[in-house]
């Protein structure tokens, strides 16, 4: 930017005067409140996403009437300004909430819009501008570091923008406040330049790059959870919520992998739900999909939580235990088959008395296919049927090796005879 001489002095010549920096903020909010809203309306799901929007429209509103003080009465120009400011802030704080699935706090929400105004009428206090931009920054600090806490509680969802959003949150927190003590530094009113300060042109400038940088990270936030739950419905079975037969293969696949570099023995559960069709006969559809629930719960409390869990389909269901041996998985087995009998005893205040048939094989092998393995525990988990159900019946490789030759033996012998 040149002089009025044409001439550059240095970067003291580079200022901002109080118009140009509302005006980058106006368009700048208002650019970016449309966009989150364009991008809610394109998936309305994430009713955050609309919130933020809001947020930003408001701030937009709070600096066009700051903007005209002076020319109006301090009651918009500074009451309420301030009040849609502060509003804002609760906004995007309501906005993490309902993201991590929490509920909205009404009162939150306008607390500190409604703190400001009281405590700004006290006496003493509403004659002091920096006392009143005190307030105000730690009002927006405290919004602001609410809105980070609340992604933090959320942080077992894995998504990676969630980092950065509560990196810039934080930070930009703790920057506010220092806008209060560089305030006292300069009189307040609309036609002083308030970029004469390097820090505050500084801390100005951080904060403009704040709000574009936090609009692209919430953004993201929603785009990556979208993905994630698009991923999460392809691999999870909608009724148990554990992994679908898709995922749990995939799983296995990737399970055989890690056994082929540690040597660890695996075993492999194939679970059947007993005289599961007579269950729905008699207590409905209803009581069938909470028996299935049911059962899901006990598996997860009974197994590990590094052990695959996973739903084949209707009333199958099969699990990979890893680094456990053939005592270890009985075990497992027997576990969880006592476990889902007494949870399943009585559903939702009927008399089920629900109980499972389990299918157990070990394997000591270097290497191993998950099919394979449910092939062999399928055969203990039909004799387990034959011999009265709710029971487990445990299968070697060595014993499946032995049956399937002397398979080959008898078809050989009959080839043979037929031949003869």
């Amino acid at each position: 930017m040149a002089s009025a001489s044409g001439s550059l002095p240095g970067w003291r010549c580079m200022k901002l005067d109080v118009n140009t920096v509302f005006m980058v903020t106006i368009y700048v909010e208002a650019i970016l409140g449309l966009l989150l809203l364009f991008a809610w309306i394109q998936n309305s799901a994430i009713h955050a996403v609309a919130w933020w929007g809001f947020a930003h429209l408001m701030r937009t509103a709070s600096v066009v009437i700051f903007g005209m003080l002076g020319s109006i009465p301090d009651v918009f120009s500074i009451d309420l300004a301030n009040t849609l400011l502060l509003t804002s802030y609760g906004m995007t704080w309501t906005g993490a909430r309902l993201f991590d699935g929490r509920k909205a706090r009404p009162l939150g929400l306008v607390a500190g819009a409604a703190l400001w105004l009281v405590v700004c009428r006290l006496p003493g206090i509403f004659e002091l501008v920096d006392m009143r931009v005190l307030i105000s920054s730690g009002i927006v600090t405290a919004y602001t570091w609410l809105t980070a806490y609340e992604f933090w509680n959320g942080r077992k969802e894995p998504l990676v923008s969630r980092w950065p959003a509560i990196f810039l949150l934080f930070s930009h927190g703790a920057l506010f406040l220092l806008r209060t003590p560089l305030a006292r530094l300069l009189p307040w009113s609309p036609t002083n330049d308030i970029f004469d300060s390097v820090w505050l042109t500084a801390l100005s400038l951080e904060a403009l790059l704040f709000t574009i940088a936090i609009a692209f990270v919430l953004l993201a936030m929603a785009k990556e959870r979208i993905e994630f739950r698009h991923k999460t419905a392809a691999m999870i079975d909608p009724l148990t919520g554990i992994a679908n037969r898709r995922a749990f293969l995939h799983d296995g696949l990737r399970m055989m992998q890690r056994q082929a570099v540690e040597l660890r023995p695996t075993a492999v559960l194939l679970i059947d739900l007993d005289h599961f069709k007579s269950i729905n006969d008699r207590f409905g559809h209803a009581i069938g999909d909470r028996v299935l629930q049911v059962f899901a719960e006990s598996a997860s409390t009974s197994l590990r939580k590094t052990d695959l869990l996973g739903r084949l389909g209707g009333e199958e269901f099969a699990a990979v235990l890893y680094d456990v041996d053939r005592e270890r998985a009985l075990l497992a087995g027997e576990r969880l088959r006592s476990a889902f009998a007494a949870a399943a005893y009585e559903v939702d205040g009927r008399p089920v008395a629900a109980t499972v048939s389990i299918g157990v094989v070990a394997s000591k092998e270097p290497s191993f296919d998950v099919a394979v393995l449910l092939a062999q525990a399928d055969q203990a988990l039909y004799r387990a049927k034959e011999r009265g159900r709710n029971r487990v019946e445990i299968a070697s490789l060595e014993l499946a090796r032995m049956r399937k030759e002397r398979a080959t033996a008898g078809s050989s012998a009959v080839a043979a005879m037929n031949a003869a």
